[in-house]
């Protein structure tokens, strides 16, 4: 994928698949609408615009807007709560991107069980 084309939804689905693949401790989830869950808690969604968002602790979810100069994330025109849209430009890098996407399961996993 080159910096300047957008990928398309497929092209998404297959590195977000990649990514969810470097973290072992879960799986991927959903044929429509792919996401990971643990814990009774959805951490991660791939949107129909292949828009990825995870979700972090509402401080980390704070810094981490600031810090990949990202918004809240939206699916379906609802703004998902507690979710950081990630930069289309971090899938370049999906190691440090698994480790945020790590980081959001040890968040949802400290949480009481649903």
């Amino acid at each position: 994928m080159d910096g300047k084309d957008k990928a398309t939804w497929s092209e998404k689905l297959e590195l977000y698949d990649q990514l969810v693949n470097k973290c072992k401790r879960f799986k991927r989830k959903g044929k429509t609408m792919p996401y990971t869950s643990a814990n009774g808690y959805m951490f991660s969604l791939l949107n129909k615009n292949g828009e990825l968002g995870i979700r972090f602790a509402k401080e980390i979810q704070k810094k981490y807007i600031e810090e990949f100069n990202a918004t809240l994330f939206k699916s379906y025109n609802a703004v998902m709560k507690g979710y950081v849209l990630i930069p289309e430009k971090m899938f370049e890098d999906l190691e440090q991107l698994s480790i945020y996407l790590n980081e959001s399961y040890d968040y949802v996993m400290s949480l009481k069980p649903k």
